[in-house]
């Protein structure tokens, strides 16, 4: 027997007759291509590509997410709406609607966060459906509530289960009811701070003080000691009170050095429930995902010095390094079984805490598409999008379930890593940093944000993808989150996807405002992170006092300090008004003997750095053979070393430069010079600032 939704199935006989209508004939013959692929021991899931199941909808969103959604709406066949404020008047995604409606000014709670104004353009404008994309309205029950009443689609889950997941108390209590582990703690409401310090010495220190309402690290605190939960429960209801007009707190077990663990979850209107390989969240700090709170944040009005301690999620990864097979099948089983037990629709994820033994707890349910959803859809090719906004028709995807298929427990196909971009400075606390897109160049990608087969696309590199909002030119506003873009590389291991993340970044030109790609570098470069050893301890560990710089190996400098020196003698042949040939700017080999290449002192870091003294001793036009020297006095002195730079490859003026040093490819920016011409600057020495 088969059961396909509400339908139950026998045998292998289907009816075919003309009196029933094409549409259920059509659904008979999809049924029997998969009981032939049962019968084979493959996989298989129904598409329905034939009907979108809008003719036009709206997108209550902006930036990334915005551009996102159009994109798999337009492959899809669906007219897009777009809503912007005066700030965004600009923007790409107001460019890539087929309409756009100004909802007001740039203050979010006066344009994005206006319910009222947001579903009055979707009626207006005739839009069938909303897409609240992440943060802003996406996990308002009202706002869903107010859409149904108005017979406008929200893409989403029913009011209902926003409401019921985004009480952490009363998710916590429908978990438990349902079979799901959570976190030993006290499921009620605390009143004071002699009562959370009773009750945390009843479950054992260290334990965790949050609110009921809270998100985004905000209302949190660890205790280790009675003085830690008083202190902790007060300073944290305050916080609660003033963040999100709910003082309501909870006390739970801390799990040190655990691994934040997401289960992405697909349900239909019929009661079927996929749930997705695990995504790995664990590189955080302040108890939450680094940076930027992914869903609140996305919302805020201003922002202030303090905002920089707020965090969310930097880097994602699927699968996990630490998660075996049967601890994967029994969070996806888990997951199901919340998502049925709250009449789930739509696309969710459900978050877990693993500790180092496997055992791991429920945490809370976000009722949207997570920011970090392309990790998934690279790793599974299942463009989440479009399933999320079918998930009301009939065309919606439905899982075949014969065992021992795996379905409904989806697979994956290789490995991908995300890494969010945010217009935050690191060398100054991750304070956000505002204003134009002087220079904005992406790295060469596969796929660009339309969520299809990860292999798709041409023409670029090799599993690349690149999900961004913003264009050279573009000005990051002081009124929203500082999100550039998600960068995703994928493989078919995770040492492939770890090396394409790796020079991706290395290709990504961001100039004009402070941006982290330097720290997510030094992120993918750490050791810990690339042998997959590493938990939600990972930034107290590695940067206690915070990121200071890309400390470079001796082997690096000296290939640094070899790159540098070429580029100077390129800059002079330049100055002296030598024409170069094109193969000193495609090539790089050193064609003319206009300029004669003398030595040079190369200083890393600016005044007081490390000194090389280069030395060219190859014959022109051949691979440029040079002895580089660490001198005595500012720097520590050494042995020289003899290398060549088999390749220049730079386009003059232009500010990424790839080279070839001893047979190892380099990719460096340059980023101009101070003082003289000839003395370059790299955004990738261990001092330097932005």
């Amino acid at each position: 027997m088969i059961t396909i939704g509400r339908c139950q199935l026998r045998g292998a006989k289907f009816p075919s007759n003309a009196r029933y209508p094409a549409s259920r004939r059509q659904a008979w013959r999809t049924t029997r291509r998969a009981v032939a692929a049962a019968a084979a021991g493959r996989d298989f899931s129904v598409y329905d590509h034939s009907q979108p199941p809008f003719d036009k909808i709206l997108i209550a969103n902006r930036g990334e997410i915005a551009c996102r959604v159009m994109a798999t709406a337009r492959r899809m066949g669906v007219r897009t709406v777009a809503v912007f404020s005066d700030a965004d008047d600009q923007a790409p995604h107001v460019r890539m609607a087929d309409e756009a409606v100004c909802i007001g000014p740039p203050e979010a709670l006066k344009s994005y966060l206006d319910a009222d104004k947001i579903l009055d353009v979707a009626l207006r404008t005739g839009a069938q459906a909303i897409h609240p994309g992440y943060g802003f309205l996406s996990e308002n029950a009202s706002f869903a509530e107010a859409c149904e009443q108005a017979g406008v689609a929200f893409v989403g889950p029913p009011s209902g289960a926003i409401e019921s997941m985004g009480d952490k108390i009363e998710s916590k209590k429908i978990a438990a009811h349902a079979g799901v582990h959570t976190i030993p703690g006290f499921k009620g409401i605390i009143e004071s701070g002699d009562e959370a310090v009773r009750i945390a010495e009843e479950i054992g220190y260290p334990v965790m003080i949050k609110a009921s309402a809270g998100g985004g690290g905000k209302g949190m605190r660890i205790a280790y000691d009675a003085e830690d939960a008083r202190s902790g429960f007060e300073r944290s209801t305050a916080e609660a009170i003033s963040s999100f007009g709910d003082g309501r707190m909870l006390v739970e077990k801390y799990i040190e050095d655990g691994h934040h663990i997401e289960i992405q979850v697909l349900a239909d209107s019929h009661g079927n429930v996929a749930a997705f390989p695990e995504r790995e969240c664990s590189v955080q700090r302040r108890n939450q995902k680094l940076l930027i709170p992914d869903d609140a944040v996305a919302g805020m009005v201003s922002r202030s010095p303090s905002d920089s301690f707020w965090t969310g999620q930097v880097l994602e990864e699927s699968p996990s390094c630490l998660i075996t097979p049967e601890v994967r099948a029994a969070m996806q089983e888990q997951a199901i079984m919340l998502s049925k037990a709250t009449g789930y629709r739509s696309a969710g994820t459900v978050e877990m805490i693993c500790a180092s033994d496997l055992s791991f707890y429920f945490l809370e349910m976000n009722t949207r598409l997570q920011v970090e959803h392309p990790v998934t859809e690279c790793v599974t090719d299942v463009d989440l999008v479009e399933q999320a906004s079918r998930k009301n028709t009939h065309v919606w995807t439905r899982y075949v379930q014969i065992p021992p298929m795996v379905l409904p427990h989806v697979p994956f196909h290789r490995h991908a890593i995300e890494a969010r971009v945010y217009a935050e400075d690191p060398f100054r606390k991750f304070l956000p940093s505002t204003g134009p897109l002087v220079t904005y160049r992406e790295p060469r990608v596969t796929a660009n944000g339309d969520g299809g087969d990860a292999e798709g696309g041409g023409g670029g590199a090799d599993g690349v993808r690149v999900d961004s909002g913003v264009v050279e030119g573009s000005e990051v506003s002081m009124f929203y989150d500082p999100m550039i873009s998600k960068l995703i590389a994928y493989g078919e291991t995770r040492e492939v996807a770890l090396g394409r993340l790796g020079s991706a970044l290395d290709e990504y030109v961001i100039q004009g405002l402070g941006h982290n790609v330097p720290f997510l570098r030094d992120v993918v470069r750490n050791k810990d992170f690339a042998d997959g050893e590493y938990s939600t301890s990972f930034i107290d560990k590695h940067y206690p006092e915070g990121f200071t710089g890309v400390v470079l190996s001796e082997d690096e400098e000296v290939k640094l300090a070899a790159v540098a020196a070429a580029v100077r003698w390129v800059c002079q042949d330049v100055e002296a008004s030598v024409r170069p040939s094109p193969d000193v700017t495609r090539h790089g080999h050193f064609m003319t003997n206009d300029v004669p290449l003398e030595e040079c002192m190369v200083t890393l870091g600016g005044y007081g750095g490390r000194v090389f003294k280069v030395t060219p001793d190859g014959e022109v036009g051949k691979p440029l053979a040079l002895t580089i020297e660490p001198q005595e006095g500012k720097a520590v002195g050494g042995n020289s070393v003899r290398l060549t730079v088999d390749e220049l490859a730079w386009n003059v003026g232009f500010p990424l430069i790839k080279a070839t040093v001893d047979g190892t490819p380099q990719v460096l920016q340059y980023l101009g010079a101070i003082g003289e011409v000839s003395e370059p600057r790299f955004p990738i020495s261990s001092s330097y600032l932005p």
